[in-house]
């Protein structure tokens, strides 16, 4: 698998569990950084605000460098863990699974919990199915109206995207492609007297 390559959500999961009368209720979901997670996050925890248990974990970064569990009050390493392996143990990255506890009256012991979380991540994650997504990196090109075309063949053709074209006295072109691939395309069309240039990264 390239760099630039990592395996995803397709879409959003949801799934839940009963065990000896406790519920849980699990989201999975894809995710663009920490802030796009603590936004669903908190919409998840507002609407189960009587839950006292709103556990989690995201993994992030096309090799899942970056991840974090959170057991919000359960006993240590008996929700966030589980959850988080089963994001890991699916090699999935960018992306965050969140699972409420409802208490039933019964306790649970911590092999329960462990189980009970669990199962429920896995279970969502499976509603949500997975995809091949592509690490892309913004660029800018600035070109003559007779290298336009070319250009956006050879970003499309490169799986990047074209976001915008502004006409002027020249072409201004912003787009997106492979981040494995946007230095070697930046020196190309540089040889050929265009003007291209990393902007920031946007994922």
């Amino acid at each position: 698998m390239r760099t630039d390559h990592y395996l995803t959500l397709a879409g959003e999961g949801h799934a839940q569990l009963r065990e000896k009368a406790s519920r849980f209720i699990a989201y999975a979901f894809p995710i663009r950084d920490e802030a796009h997670f603590k936004e669903r996050m908190e919409a998840i925890a507002k609407a189960h605000h009587v839950s006292r248990h709103v556990c989690y974990a995201w993994v992030l970064g096309p090799s899942g460098e970056r991840h974090r569990a959170n057991d919000a009050g359960e006993p240590n390493g008996t929700a966030g863990r589980p959850i988080l392996i089963r994001i890991q143990g699916a090699s999935l990255t960018q992306c965050a699974v969140v699972v409420v506890r409802y208490f039933g009256g019964t306790l649970l012991g911590k092999a329960g919990l462990v189980k009970a979380y669990g199962e429920a991540a896995a279970m969502a994650l499976q509603d949500a199915g997975t995809r091949e997504d592509v690490l892309l990196q913004a660029v800018r090109v600035v070109c003559g109206y007779a290298q336009l075309e070319a250009l956006r063949t050879q970003m499309i053709e490169a799986s990047g995207e074209v976001l915008h074209v502004e006409y002027a006295a020249q072409c201004t072109l912003d787009a997106r492609v492979p981040r494995s691939r946007a230095g070697d395309m930046i020196e190309a069309w540089s040889a050929q007297g265009m003007t291209a240039t990393i902007l920031q990264p946007l994922k």
